[in-house]
């Protein structure tokens, strides 16, 4: 599963890394506790007049797909599963023709302690530790998305809040030491194969061949503070290692 990232890079900065043609028209604030529902940054391939430029466009996390009553079924969509998005009905038409890159300075996991010395909430239930996942060489998580366009038929057609845009992240099973944590990741897409993702002319079939197993070699993980666990919480503190001498247990040790 993928509940929570972080998303801080200024969108030059994505712009550059990405190869993308076209800037977003609105600049989103540095967030380091993204949540469903939330306005996030998408990179698509955009096809007019027989050629395809790259955008850098702005989203809200949770897909809605076009045939819903109401938006509120977004947020119940943040997450598809790699194993069934070509089959089931609320993504398979996004992944034949609107995939896109969804881009994180990196992700949280939460991992259930099983010391007896593990801290505990209420009905003293052991409180999960939160961590940080992310790329070691500072580069951007190319997230694995799908995106749809849901018209609100209450609203006139010149309107500009008539359409909303919004996406899901593509998960699968974890890799050996991030499965240690949770046993689900995002998948990610490998730069050499960003153009035949996005590409809207590849359908299911070409796209379901970039599905592959993850590889976690170029990920670090660290347990932070539970601070991140509430969405009113929001700045680089989030993702500061914990302290040694407060991490009760850990699976990567």
């Amino acid at each position: 599963m993928c509940g929570r990232y972080a998303a801080a890079k200024d969108p030059a900065a994505l712009a550059e890394e990405f190869e993308v043609a076209t800037p977003p028209e609105e600049t989103l604030k540095p967030d380091y506790n993204v949540a469903p529902t939330k306005k996030v940054y998408l990179v698509v391939d955009k096809a007019r007049d027989e050629e395809v430029a790259r955008a850098l466009v702005i989203g809200r996390w949770g897909l809605v797909p076009s045939w819903a009553k109401d938006p509120s079924i977004g947020s119940r969509m943040i997450n598809a599963r790699a194993e069934t998005v070509a089959e089931k009905p609320a993504f398979r038409r996004a992944f034949a023709k609107r995939r896109c890159l969804i881009p994180a300075d990196g992700y949280y996991e939460w991992y259930l302690p099983t010391s007896p010395d593990a801290p505990v909430g209420k009905g003293g239930k052991p409180l999960k530790q939160p961590f940080f996942i992310h790329p070691a060489d500072g580069s951007s998580l190319a997230m694995a998305g799908l995106y749809e366009w849901w018209r609100d038929s209450t609203r006139e057609d010149d309107d500009p809040a008539a359409w909303l845009l919004t996406c899901t992240v593509i998960t699968t099973d974890a890799s050996d030491a991030v499965g240690r944590i949770h046993d689900r990741m995002p998948m990610t897409i490998p730069r050499d194969d960003w153009a035949r993702w996005l590409d809207p002319a590849h359908g299911a079939e070409e796209a379901a061949r970039l599905l592959v197993p993850a590889f976690d070699g170029g990920l670090e993980a660290y347990p932070v503070s539970t601070l991140v666990n509430s969405v009113r919480n929001n700045g680089p503190e989030l993702i500061d290692p914990l302290p040694p001498e407060d991490v009760v247990e850990s699976p990567l040790s």
